[in-house]
């Protein structure tokens, strides 16, 4: 942490405040109106958290986190004449839900959550005054409030001061505050990744002391941070920061084993490195790119965690399958089957959803078959196997190769973008003349049973995928051809004696 404090004087705080209130413009009507709701009955009602921080750095923020003195039931009280619905789904931790017209808020009474130590859910104590529940905040710059209706500004452990240096430190002792919740350690990360903030030594210092506590926290709540870090403008800096605290060998273990370790001779790079730089230059394609020859390149919108994700776990199965070659070399052969069932299992456990562990693996498979592409000598049957293979994953695909290429050396580089280049073209033009993405056999499921003379069933199962591998090399044909190779594969099954 810096020896010197951020004290703005009076103008340039009026200044900072008049901004923060100019961001909060949408929301003013509805703060003044629950701030004077609250006041009349005398409860204390506050605005606080991340939209005030994110008013004082000028961003927008949908979010309205209220606090208040009130209990949860005088809160209900008050809510129920106000809004249209009001829940109570968080009773236990102290919030109240409520809405108005398009207004949603939540509002919690002053408290304090803290872990047990031994379990995965907080024990809730309330507080009653604002001052002790923001101390219980989770860093400075999120323990400013604004007292409302007045939005009279509160910032008794000086956030404002942490937001000028971009300082990530505890209105706690760090030590302390992680203790209560250990889901802090995560969150530091994805602010580090998140606001370009950086974490100050007693923070990182607490991060490392109790890094295996992170254990005590539900594999939802560990997810639902490392989805927002890896959706972040700078997720490098977030995983660098929980790798480097040791945070990373519990919550994501396969990424921290990349830093390989590197023999005498130093016959091989660091893959950890190499994945962290994949991963900066997927996010560096995301979004509108070019490619020469090529009027509509497929793009891959951002912030996209599926590509993120396979980007940073690319080579994971790499320390599994590392082997020294003869000659001073390193082979890692089969890496990519070994690191897509790494990830299944490391996704699985932290909760992602299917179809995001699904596509994941996918690019993690499919993410060196370009390197036998030589010079271009693939020939059609294998550009349409490429993209059929790859499926709905193909943009993706393209970003995650592509990125995939980190050497230092300038004419290698160029040559490989320039034979990637050449592949997305021939991709472009044989999707235009034959459809790729929509690529079936040119006889159906009936007509392959008519010819055969067989019921649906395995058999005509494999006399399918057959014509589909003959379509994907032959390309279109015209109906008697598929025909005639139909009845040749036929003649040499063993069940073709007895039709």
């Amino acid at each position: 942490m810096s020896d010197q404090q951020f004290t703005p004087d009076p103008s340039s705080l009026r200044a900072l405040r008049e901004r923060a209130v100019a961001q909060l413009a949408p929301h003013l009507r509805l703060l003044t109106e629950l701030g004077e709701i609250f006041t009349a009955a005398g409860h204390e009602l506050a605005l606080v958290g991340g939209p005030v921080r994110d008013a004082f750095l000028g961003r927008r923020s949908n979010d309205i986190d209220l606090t208040t003195s009130a209990s949860p039931e005088q809160t209900e009280a008050l809510l129920k004449p106000w809004a249209s619905t009001t829940w109570d789904i968080g009773r236990d931790f102290g919030t109240i839900g409520a809405q108005k017209g398009e207004w949603k808020v939540e509002i919690t009474t002053y408290r304090a959550d803290a872990y047990d130590g031994v379990t995965r859910k907080p024990v809730v104590a309330f507080g009653d005054n604002l001052d002790d529940d923001l101390v219980r905040r989770d860093f400075t710059v999120n323990a400013m409030a604004m007292r409302l209706p007045t939005m009279e500004f509160v910032d008794p452990y000086d956030g404002l001061g942490a937001l000028a240096r971009k300082e990530l430190i505890t209105p706690a002792p760090a030590e302390v505050s992680f203790a209560d919740d250990p889901l802090r350690m995560m969150r530091a990360a994805r602010f580090v990744a998140q606001l370009g903030f950086t974490a100050a030594p007693p923070v990182v210092e607490a991060m490392t002391e109790r890094a295996a506590t992170i254990a005590i926290v539900s594999p939802e709540r560990v997810h639902d941070e490392l989805v927002k870090l890896m959706v972040a403008p700078d997720p490098r800096a977030g995983l660098e920061l929980l790798v480097d605290t040791g945070l990373a060998d519990h919550v994501l273990p396969e990424l921290p084993a990349l830093k390989l370790e590197i023999d005498e001779h130093h016959r091989h790079k660091d893959v950890y490195e190499h994945s962290l730089t994949v991963l900066d230059r997927a996010i560096a394609l995301e979004g509108p790119r070019l490619v020469e020859g090529l009027e509509a390149p497929a793009v891959v919108e951002g912030p996209d965690l599926v590509l993120r994700l396979a980007a940073l776990l690319h080579d994971i199965g790499k320390p599994a399958t590392r082997r020294f070659e003869g000659g001073g070399g390193v082979s890692f052969h089969h890496h990519e089957i070994v690191g897509a069932k790494l990830a299944r299992k490391r996704l699985r456990e932290l909760r992602f959803e299917k179809n995001v562990v699904r596509d994941v693996i996918r690019l993690i498979e499919l993410h060196l078959r370009f390197h036998g592409y030589g010079g271009g000598e693939w020939t059609d049957s294998a550009v349409r196997r490429y993209v059929t293979d790859a499926g709905d994953q193909l943009a993706r695909l393209h970003l995650l190769t592509r990125s995939d290429c980190t050497t230092r050396n300038k004419r290698k580089a160029a040559a490989l973008a320039a034979t990637y280049d050449d592949l997305e073209r021939r991709i472009a033009r044989l999707m235009e003349q034959e459809e790729l993405g929509k690529v079936r056999p040119e006889l159906d499921g009936n007509q392959i049973g008519q010819i055969l003379g067989i019921a649906p069933g395995p058999v005509l199962g494999r006399a399918y995928k057959h014509l589909l591998a003959f379509r994907l090399d032959a390309g279109q044909v015209g109906a008697d051809a598929v025909r005639a190779e139909l009845l040749r594969w036929w003649s040499e099954q063993p069940e073709s004696s007895g039709s």
